[in-house]
């Protein structure tokens, strides 16, 4: 008898916070994250300021944006990841962190934004909590695959992963290159991933 109405005001929720962080989008990328205003989140999503603020500030969207795409990301790779014996682990490494790369330089602006709001700390981030542990867990099924024994892959993964959140996060910031960061990247996988056992 009360489930119905309460299924049906999460339901609500759920569709408002979807228009909010879409609004919020849209007008960050078309008139910069400085430029835009709750107002005109709320206009654009046609709900109230106060409907946005319950689903976050600005920050908050802006990390929510983020973090919701990094996410489905890992889900469409989860469903499409294949059990074959790799060929190289470093080109396939390097193809998990390349959607990332690609993402963060799409709009340096926002990136620049995304990462020093979370370097803050003001603003929790799936970055570094469920969704680091997704990036870890599929480079450590590479290496595991690639014949590394499991102690060795979870070490590498780890190294590899915080390798790549600070080239991320030093190219978000606008000091590396594009380029150059996505060959540091590779220059990094290689050393770990090639690195004679101990």
């Amino acid at each position: 008898m009360f489930t119905e109405p309460v299924q049906s005001r999460a339901e609500r929720r759920q569709l408002s916070r979807g228009k909010v962080l879409a609004a919020a989008e849209r007008l960050f990328r078309e008139r910069g994250f400085d430029a835009t205003t709750v107002r005109q989140i709320a206009a654009e999503a046609g709900l109230s300021a106060g409907s946005v603020m319950a689903v976050g500030d600005k920050h908050g969207l802006l990390v929510a944006i983020f973090d919701g795409w990094i996410d489905a990301m890992h889900r469409e790779r989860d469903r499409a990841r294949s059990e074959q014996p790799l060929a190289d682990a470093v080109d396939d490494v390097i193809a998990l962190a390349e959607p990332f790369f690609d993402y963060f330089v799409l709009d340096r602006e926002l990136s620049r934004e995304y990462a020093a709001t979370i370097v803050r700390g003001r603003h929790d981030s799936a970055i570094f909590q469920n969704l680091r542990l997704t990036l870890i867990g599929e480079i450590q099924q590479v290496l595991s695959r690639a014949g590394h024994d499991e102690d060795r892959a979870g070490r590498a993964a780890r190294s590899i992963y915080f390798a790549y959140l600070g080239i991320l996060m030093t190219m978000s910031n606008g000091t590396l290159p594009d380029d150059v960061g996505r060959e540091q990247f590779r220059d990094v996988v290689s050393l770990i991933v090639n690195r004679p056992e101990e």
